[in-house]
């Protein structure tokens, strides 16, 4: 029974991929910073311990097979690079290099799809395809990068796969993070949405992703985990009939999006955190589309419907309330 070690396993990928391994019969050992935050079901096989990246996991690693670390800093409102490098890159590093020391078989790192060139509808983006100069801006995106360079440059000494999620959506978003977007347009009677559009993938899809790279992964290799390319505009209103409403819809004009950018950047100037800023108002105005076909032949990738996806979010809303 192969044994794995989760890092973030409170959020939203990190409890659904443990209860997925629990189900395949995986040994988890699960990472989190209180374990009143793991809102996932308990299992025999499954073992939470608290702490933070940076603790020593000497006496963990030397008892797994294989590593996931998902934890990040994923905010879109701390000012300084410092912030993200610190957990997404560096604490990612440390984390690798114990694996090394302890002969971990086999090193997970979740990424996201921002690291790679997205595209349009005409010509998806791939994995071949190098980040684009928009999200190098990205704090988030550029120290994720950095961290995939690292791994890749000592895959020699691990195995070391990449996974680049897309826009996750389903049950467990505790926070909510990602899901923050259904709650923008769920029960409202006006919606306003950007000009772009996105990726999105339902989450046990990621979760599945996983661990068929754990399984058939290429040591080496970058694997999109993606699915439907919707404009904001498709998807708020596939939101709307998969929920019975009809709101209002108004889109934002671009050139208010980056004048808003433009404020943003300046209370950034002024030391203050937000999330607004002319690097996050310009992508949403960006089709930001993404190929599953890697994940397909190589994984043996399905992928559910995005509607599936959705319906399951707000379904765990509602009973969370």
């Amino acid at each position: 029974m192969k044994r794995v070690f989760v890092t973030g396993v409170s959020g939203l990928l990190g409890t659904n991929l443990c209860l997925d391994l629990l189900h395949k019969g995986y040994r988890v050992i699960g990472l989190v910073r209180n374990k009143n935050s793991y809102k996932g079901k308990y299992h025999k096989n499954l073992e939470l311990i608290e702490g933070q990246l940076f603790d020593d996991f000497s006496s963990v690693l030397k008892s797994v097979d294989v590593v996931v670390h998902i934890a990040a800093t994923t905010s879109q409102s701390l000012i300084n690079y410092s912030n993200y490098w610190k957990i997404n890159c560096h604490a990612t590093i440390q984390l690798y290099n114990t694996a090394i020391v302890y002969q971990v078989k086999r090193f997970i790192f979740i990424s996201t799809a921002n690291t790679l060139g997205f595209g349009s509808l005409k010509k998806l983006g791939t994995e071949q395809h190098k980040i684009n100069p928009l999200f190098k801006q990205s704090h988030y995106a550029k120290s994720k990068l950095e961290a995939e360079n690292y791994l890749l440059k000592n895959k020699h000494k691990i195995d070391t796969v990449i996974i680049n999620p897309t826009f996750m959506l389903g049950a467990y978003d505790t926070k909510p993070s990602s899901g923050k977007i259904i709650l923008m347009g769920w029960n409202k009677r006006l919606i306003f949405y950007p000009p772009g559009g996105k990726n999105f993938v339902h989450v046990k899809d990621v979760s599945f992703g996983i661990i068929k790279a754990i399984e058939k992964g290429g040591s080496g290799e970058k694997y999109l985990l993606a699915n439907t390319n919707l404009s904001y505009r498709e998807f708020f209103t596939t939101l709307n009939r998969l929920t019975n409403q009809n709101p209002m819809m108004i889109q934002i004009p671009k050139q208010l999006l980056i004048t808003m950018g433009y404020f943003g950047n300046l209370l950034r100037k002024l030391k203050i955190n937000t999330s607004l800023s002319l690097t996050n108002t310009k992508i949403l105005c960006i089709e930001n589309y993404f190929s599953n076909n890697k994940s397909i032949k190589q994984l043996d990738m399905s992928y559910q419907p995005i509607e599936k996806a959705i319906t399951d979010a707000v379904d765990y809303f509602q009973t969370q309330k």
